[in-house]
């Protein structure tokens, strides 16, 4: 009779699920047979997305943002399924994919991210483009080019949320539309980038005010409709004309975690030990936007893409020495600063004692993000590409 290898399914192939894969991959299995690691996702790319403002200004290319998975995991022997999860049974330990096949596992890692949550606002799902996948970059992509190639004088822009990504995303598309565009960020608190230090905040206000972008404050979105928006002040409704809405509010946890029966928050996060653990389900592991997760020190650790690189890591770890009868390790958050793009060429960047904002900031965020890319193959691409780019420009137009 052969021997059971064990298998390792990993659900979603965000920062959490693939840095997760490749760790495993990459870990000295030599006491007992190699384990079979299987990762599912609905796409068929990677999203870097820190850098996915980029695509709607054409500073960076699909390819360099999104590689495919399958090009990611060649020789790691990682499984990959490019499916939907329509349930988990925690019990029999089976994960059941839409047109797929049944998979058996031994340890599931859950990284499955959040979906923008859209129907708490009527005409929301008709009329606002969220911007969290590859799919809503394109979308977005689309209905510009359509605002761009109108006759319309002036491209009315509405979007809902004053964190990173609607700062980010107001100063990227002022960049690209110039004077055609007319801006306005909605945030229901009273402040802009409530959670940033002061001096990435106080940047990001200058940005938007040399980019003639007007800031709602204390507002909530009522209504959308086909070509307005309705917005609440102070207890009076405006109705007000808008081309775009783009919605960058909030993430909600997917049903089929939800519906897994595991001790959650109000939010639906699923809470895990400081080892990144399921509580009463040792074999389950949590991380990224789905789980509710403290740190050896006690410290929340934030939903935010680099807490997800350090939490995958010591996933892999814990998954390892769990296998192979080592101690785990409970997972230590390392808060290492915060960069935000504040339009082409503009950034600022925050953390570890320095602080930094304009073109240095810009190019000192792209060096740090092609650091963690996933795999030193698409590293050398990107970089390689990164260097040459701005020669083959020049040199096309002299």
């Amino acid at each position: 009779m052969s021997e059971h290898k064990t298998r390792i399914c990993i659900l979603g192939g965000g920062f959490g699920g693939l840095y997760t894969a490749l760790r495993l991959s990459q870990l000295p299995w030599e006491s007992l047979p190699k384990p079979e690691i299987v990762l599912v996702d609905q796409s068929d790319r990677f999203v870097f997305s820190p850098l996915l403002y980029e695509l709607l200004t054409g500073e960076l290319q699909t390819w360099e943002i999104a590689p495919p998975f399958a090009e990611l995991l060649k020789d790691t022997g990682v499984r990959f399924y490019q499916a939907a999860v329509s349930a988990i049974d925690i019990e029999q330990q089976r994960v059941y994919l839409q047109n797929g096949p049944e998979i058996g596992y031994d340890r599931l890692v859950l990284a499955l991210g959040g979906e923008t949550p859209l129907d708490i606002v009527p005409g929301a799902i008709s009329y606002a483009y969220p911007f969290r996948t590859i799919t809503d970059a394109y979308r977005l992509e689309e209905r510009l080019r359509v605002l761009e190639d109108s006759d319309t004088e002036k491209i009315r822009v509405a979007i809902v949320g004053a964190g990173y990504s609607g700062v980010e995303l107001a100063c990227k598309l002022a960049d690209r539309l110039g004077s055609r565009g007319r801006f306005r960020l909605i945030e229901v608190t009273d402040q802009i980038l409530r959670t940033s230090p002061d001096f990435n905040r106080e940047a990001a206000k200058k940005a938007l005010d040399e980019r003639g972008i007007f800031i709602d404050l204390e507002t909530k979105v009522e209504a959308i409709a086909q070509d307005t928006i309705s917005l609440e002040y102070k207890g009076q409704i405006d109705t007000i004309p808008v081309d775009l809405v783009i919605w960058t509010v909030g993430t909600r946890v997917s049903l089929v975690v939800r519906n897994l029966g595991l001790k959650q928050n109000q939010r639906g996060q699923i809470t895990t030990t400081p080892t990144l653990q399921v509580p009463d389900h040792p074999e389950i592991f949590a991380l990224g936007d789905l789980a509710e997760s403290h740190d050896a020190e006690g410290q929340l650790i934030p939903a935010t893409a680099q807490a997800a690189f350090q939490q995958a890591d010591y996933t892999a770890w814990n998954i390892w020495a769990n296998l192979t009868h080592r101690p785990q390790i409970p997972f230590r958050y390392q808060y290492l600063g915060e960069m935000m793009a504040l339009g082409t060429d503009n950034a600022t960047l925050s953390g570890l004692g320095i602080k930094l904002e304009g073109s240095l900031a810009y190019l000192a965020r792209r060096l740090a993000y092609l650091y963690r890319m996933p795999t030193l193959d698409h590293k050398l691409k990107v970089g390689f590409n990164w260097l040459a780019r701005p020669i083959i420009e020049t040199l096309s137009k002299s």
